[in-house]
């Protein structure tokens, strides 16, 4: 019997402790089917040698121009690559912002559950099985819709995101971005018996450590690195929130920036945006945690540009990650087909605040009709002027915005870097307190897992749960702590 045969009867009948599921559901959900073409899904034969036993699906609108980008979104176990398609809201945004998606699919000829194999190196590194499979599915849709090179993203949720993971580091010269929803760090684990300890409690490395993974990925690679979104419920019990804490750890390391924000904001699902911005002041790491929300992709049903998805299993009613992420990754800024863009405005100021609204402004750009304004991701306004006062606002609270010109035809133009407004008043804004690990657990500042403590809302590692470690945590927004050791006075 040839190896690659042997390994995947033995994945077959290896523990179940994979991505995706806990003990109580496997009775009441089974393994994924074959996905059928649904609607505008269609599916794609002979794209490659195919070393991962993948299938390929694929959605385009049917206007698509040459030069756009490519997004390929990576399912949970248990699911096809139909349940993306319908639940997750990625065809919408292909069609508002024109561009394509491939919809890789794994079966249980793989492995029991349908998951993509995030902990087996003959799986998930450079040059080998389904991590090879989804590369070849990259070229096959760049080949045939002329897709950007330079723009193509990659999305997972559970053992996808931890797929999504493993693909950033192994092919950074392929992926522009990545977006990690329940997911792990890049090569948590190397083998299925270390699978379910990475999804409790990955081990405790330091950034440097984590970010090692991801180097050895592609040794020598010189280029540019993908920027990262993670997504993660603070209810989760699948894959617990330590997970995104080690992704952000590891990401920004790759980046060689701290692990301390740039800027926080409150979105709509009770979620906390934290923002980690590169050497230039652009986003490179975003980190966006969920509170209440357990294992799934975050979606959003309704027909507003930030809403998106249906509620499914594993597809969870709270915010539209797919629309964030999109943005994060800029496949809202307009000129899809190759041409100039206007230049994102420059010098964008926050003038003034009240415990109700902001008010902006920033340099003019040559060719701009108007302005569109962004809170949070979500236009807000577009004026003439390069001005502009949002209204409306809660007190205490942190609003991050962004701007981008637009000519005369409607083309939006470059986002600018964003700039955060906190609105007067409130409660627990900026706060400090300084405490014992306990103590701050006791308090309800943090919480802890596997014997280390872990702040709220940001997930930081403070070290060992006892007396003995002693922390300053800053809280800014209300309910989101940060270790600020120096600098803040409790």
């Amino acid at each position: 019997m040839r190896p690659s045969i042997l390994r995947r009867l033995l994945r077959r009948v290896a523990s179940t402790a994979v991505l995706g599921v806990v003990a109580a559901t496997l009775s009441t959900v089974g393994a994924a089917q074959p996905a059928a073409a649904a609607g505008g899904l269609q599916q794609v034969t002979g794209f490659g040698t195919n070393p991962g036993n993948l299938q390929m699906y694929e959605y385009a609108p049917a206007d698509l121009p040459a030069g756009a980008p490519l997004v390929i979104a990576l399912h949970g176990c248990t699911q096809t690559a139909n349940d993306y398609y319908t639940n997750s809201g990625w065809p919408k945004y292909a069609d508002l912002w024109k561009f394509a998606v491939v919809f890789p699919q794994t079966t249980s000829a793989n492995n029991a559950l349908s998951c993509f194999g995030w902990f087996d190196p003959a799986e998930d590194t450079r040059g080998k099985g389904e991590a090879a499979s989804i590369v070849q599915m990259v070229e096959h849709a760049k080949q045939q819709y002329g897709s950007d090179g330079r723009r193509v993203y990659v999305t997972g949720l559970s053992a996808g995101g931890g797929m999504t993971a493993d693909l950033l580091a192994a092919y950074p010269d392929v992926f522009a971005g990545g977006s990690v929803a329940s997911g792990l760090p890049a090569q948590c684990a190397t083998s299925q018996a270390a699978a379910s300890g990475c999804q409790t409690g990955p081990q405790k490395l330091t950034p440097a450590q984590w970010g090692a993974k991801v180097r050895a990925g592609y040794p020598g690679y010189t280029g540019p690195w993908p920027r990262v979104a993670i997504w993660q419920g603070t209810s989760d019990y699948t894959v617990y929130p330590a997970n995104a804490a080690a992704l952000r750890d590891q990401w920004t390391d790759v980046w060689g920036i701290g692990q301390t924000p740039s800027s926080t904001d409150t979105l709509p699902g009770n979620t906390t945006r934290s923002v980690y911005n590169d050497a230039s002041g652009k986003p490179a790491v975003e980190t966006y945690s969920i509170s209440g929300m357990g294992h799934g992709l975050p979606v959003s049903p309704g027909s507003g540009t930030d809403r998106c998805g249906s509620t499914a299993a594993y597809f969870l009613n709270s915010i539209c990650s797919s629309y964030y992420t999109g943005v994060f990754w800029g496949l809202d800024q307009g000129a899809p087909g190759g041409e100039n863009p206007l230049p994102a405005p420059s010098g964008l100021t926050v003038t003034g605040v009240t415990g109700t609204g902001a008010s902006l402004s920033w340099s003019a750009v040559t060719g701009a009709s108007s302005y569109a304004v962004y809170r949070n991701g979500t236009e807000v306004g577009r004026p003439t002027s390069t001005a502009f006062a949002d209204t409306g606002l809660s007190a205490g609270t942190a609003y991050r915005y962004t701007v981008a010109a637009v000519d005369g035809s409607g083309a939006v133009g470059t986002v600018s870097a964003a700039v955060t407004a906190t609105t007067t008043g409130g409660t627990g804004g900026g706060a400090c307190y300084t405490a014992t690990n306990y103590a701050q657990v006791a308090a309800g500042r943090a919480h802890t897992t596997g014997g280390y403590v872990y702040a709220n809302g940001s997930e930081q590692n403070m070290g060992l749960y006892n007396v003995f470690v002693t922390h300053t945590l800053r809280e800014s927004p209300a309910g989101y702590f940060v270790i600020a050791d120096t600098g803040c006075t409790a």
